[in-house]
């Protein structure tokens, strides 16, 4: 066999690796390479080879050659985990909702544990009786879902995800439950369950009831009996409005992931993963992986068809492979997981293959594409499957399965999903999924306070060929990332379209194109841009109903930026500004005597007490005090003080110094006194500190930069995430 290739990494994807994949000893220093940590997945998923007959040396020669030519990687958990002692290569679990306390916080502990352990859980919260419905047990009323939404939030947030993740939720909630007006409105009306995506779950019926225009009943779930009826559409239109104005809810089609049940015996299905791409039984979990399209396509991209049949079936081996070396958080997951064996192999790198093919996203070539590419991975997925059936047995719970009536042995219930890839994309040096490129051009900081430019290759090259006309252009293109107010022949305006340009049509039909051919389900955001109507965001929905999605997301640009005011104020008004005679911000001078007021907050340095001096009816100055903490802490802590204050009396927003500070994590994360909330650090407390003192809550909005390396954030696959590190704000 010949020698394994080496690795060839980009220096960004270097940079991801060693923040968050490589291995580090005790004292955080890193004791391992990029081709190490490769090896050290290749080994350990090998492994279970000899159980069958097979060499896990070679084995692991052929996995490592697919993952260091980046043609194949498994899920972050896997690149993480893999050969350590920790050893949970999973990414998506699904854990049950009891109507009990013992149930429920059953349930709880074991979200703790798979948050630990890397993982990101979904839940249906439909068995919990409604909030005022009666507790036998106390003579009391229950407090309903969303109460218990809150308890696993705060649980997520306290839970680190092993060092390395956050966790991510995701709770849903059927249409028929009595508190489903509550679940709608939930996140558009408070800041509660930021560590949760929402969707409603809708059925056949329910949508047949919008069209005709009917009434709807609403059922509590303990007792079976009809509490309320309301026009359909009244429900259907709060859920558009919520999702026009913050994302939220989406919304997961549940007769459509019914039908793709390929093994009902177990049950329905009725829960998916925090990205909604796995619908999964009570209990189990799936492993995921992604093929890069661009490192199986020539410059012309044109697909090599066998070797991306080559790379599907030693893939989908990987993928079998790591079922048995996984090292599950708990025995009931083990034992579900391998009862059913189910992987989900999809792609990434979707739009550089339509960039090298000079095909728009969206357009009627793109999705014949789509369609043929994703039934050729599932085919030789199935194809695969079998093959190892007859080497290794069918999964255990093959008898009654849809495989059984096809009369086909298989190794995997099933085999593709369309995952995010948001952090292994980096890896690969290759786009997110299916999704279209969020920027053409964006800067990013560096460490040692340089600024570093990437510019799309394959935009790159098509400019070069313009000749001295490139150079302009790519300025411009760095201004805002894509083509808007630049001047470019028709044919590049064409081809290098953004997630904004492309119309909600024609993100549906991609994400119907590839769910045609997928096993599971399809991870993908259609964005929009902020002048999009509610009207859109329902003929979105609409459409992805009837061509078959498993469920939708949609984010409209902006929109979290619509909902800062929850209580209390009149608006956020803007700072009056004095500049100098070169027109630079001037901080106005300070009165006499200021007007004010004080909140405490919890930190784990000790209580923190802001104080918000206010001049004009506008927020003016503030002092940080920190009691019981050492001199340099107290130092910082005065000096974001005082930081703050020069912003405010120069004119920057209040609600903009918040955004900024809000969210930052630190190594102490506390709980507030009231238990209502998670402090993580002094700039996050600082931040909700202002937010009380102002009675403003501020939501981070799409334009945010990464905390991490101040790269743009964008809205992928139900997700804040970063376009050039890889932070992500759910997973």
């Amino acid at each position: 066999m010949e020698e394994p290739i080496k690795a060839r990494f980009s220096e960004n994807a270097r940079y991801v690796l060693r923040k968050r994949y490589l291995r580090k000893d005790d004292a955080g220093e890193i004791i391992e390479t990029p081709e190490e940590m490769l090896w050290r997945v290749a080994g350990a998923v090998a492994g279970p080879e000899a159980k069958w007959g097979g060499d896990p040396d070679e084995w692991a020669k052929k996995f490592y050659g697919v993952m260091a030519a980046l043609e194949f990687l498994p899920n972050s958990p896997t690149l993480m985990n893999a050969g350590t002692p920790k050893g949970q290569l999973s990414a998506c679990f699904v854990l049950p909702i009891g109507d009990s306390m013992e149930e429920i916080f059953g349930s709880l502990r074991a979200t703790a544990l798979v948050h630990k352990s890397g993982g990101g859980t979904g839940f249906n919260f439909s068995n919990v009786r409604p909030s005022g419905d009666r507790v036998r047990s106390t003579s009391g009323v229950a407090s309903g879902p969303i109460s218990f939404m809150e308890l696993f939030d705060h649980t997520t947030e306290v839970v680190k995800q092993g060092g390395t993740r956050r966790g991510a939720n995701m709770g849903i909630l059927e249409v028929s439950h009595p508190d489903i007006k509550k679940f709608i409105t939930v996140k558009k009306e408070s800041r509660k369950l930021s560590n949760f995506n929402i969707s409603v779950g809708v059925t056949d019926a329910f949508m047949k009831a919008v069209g005709k225009g009917e009434d709807w009943d609403l059922v509590n779930p303990r007792t079976g009996e009809k509490t309320e009826t309301v026009p359909a559409a009244e429900l259907w239109d709060m859920l558009i409005d919520g999702a026009w104005k913050s994302g939220d809810p989406g919304v997961i089609f549940l007769d459509s992931v019914e039908a793709g049940n390929t093994v009902p015996a177990c049950g329905k299905l009725h829960s998916t993963n925090p990205c909604g791409e796995q619908p999964l039984f009570p209990y189990e979990s799936c492993n995921l992986g992604s093929i890069n399209l661009m490192r199986v396509t020539d410059d012309g991209g044109e697909i090599d068809w066998d070797k991306l049949e080559r790379t599907v079936r030693v893939s989908v081996r990987f993928l079998d492979n790591v079922i048995e070396c996984n090292n599950y958080p708990m025995k009931e997951i083990d034992a579900m997981t391998r009862g059913n064996r189910k992987i989900g192999l999809g792609i990434m790198g979707w739009a550089e293959t339509l960039f090298a093919r000079g095909v728009r996203y969206g357009s009627k070539e793109s999705l014949e594409l789509a369609e043929k590419t994703m039934g050729f991975i599932q085919r030789t997925g199935h194809d695969e499957s079998e093959i190892l059936a007859g080497t290794r047995g069918s999964f255990p719970n093959w008898k009654g399965s849809v495989w059984e009536g096809q009369n086909r042995p298989m190794r995997n219930a099933t085999v593709t999903t369309i995952a995010p890839t948001g952090t292994i994309s980096l890896i690969a040096d290759c786009s997110s999924g299916i999704e279209p490129v969020f920027a053409l051009a964006f800067r990013r900081k560096a460490f040692d306070g340089d600024t570093l430019v990437y510019v799309n290759g394959f935009l790159q090259k098509a400019l070069e060929r313009l000749g001295e006309k490139s150079a302009p252009i790519l300025e411009k293109v760095l201004v805002n990332g894509t083509l808007d107010g630049v001047n470019v022949p028709r044919r590049i305006r064409e081809v290098f379209v953004t997630a904004h340009d492309i119309p909600y049509r024609e993100h549906v039909e991609t994400q119907a194109a590839f769910q045609k051919y997928t096993d599971n389900a399809v991870s993908k955001t259609v964005n929009m841009p902020n002048s999009a109507a509610p009207g859109d965001v329902r003929d979105s929905y609409m459409l992805a109903y009837s061509l078959g999605c498993k469920g939708i997301t949609i984010y409209r640009d902006g929109c979290k930026d619509e909902q800062v005011l929850y209580h209390g104020t009149d608006g956020a008004r803007a700072a009056k500004k004095q500049t100098d005679k070169g027109g630079r911000a001037k901080p106005r001078q300070r009165p006499a005597n200021l007007v004010g007021n004080t909140v405490k907050i919890r930190t784990s340095f000790g209580n923190l007490y802001l104080t918000l001096n206010m001049f004009e009816g506008e927020p003016f100055e503030l002092f940080a005090t920190l009691g019981k903490s050492g001199k340099d802490t107290q130092a910082h802590t005065e000096a974001l003080g005082r930081l703050i204050s020069l912003s405010l009396r120069s004119g920057v927003p209040a609600r903009d110094i918040i955004a900024q500070l809000k969210g930052i994590g630190g190594s102490l994360p506390v709980c507030e006194d009231d238990g209502d909330g998670i402090i993580l650090s002094l700039p996050d407390a600082i931040a909700q500190g202002l937010e009380r003192a102002l009675g403003e809550t501020v939501e981070i909005k799409s334009g945010d930069m990464c905390p991490s390396c101040g790269a743009p954030l964008a809205h992928e696959e139900g997700c804040m995430r970063c376009v050039s590190c890889g932070y992500s704000r759910c997973h």
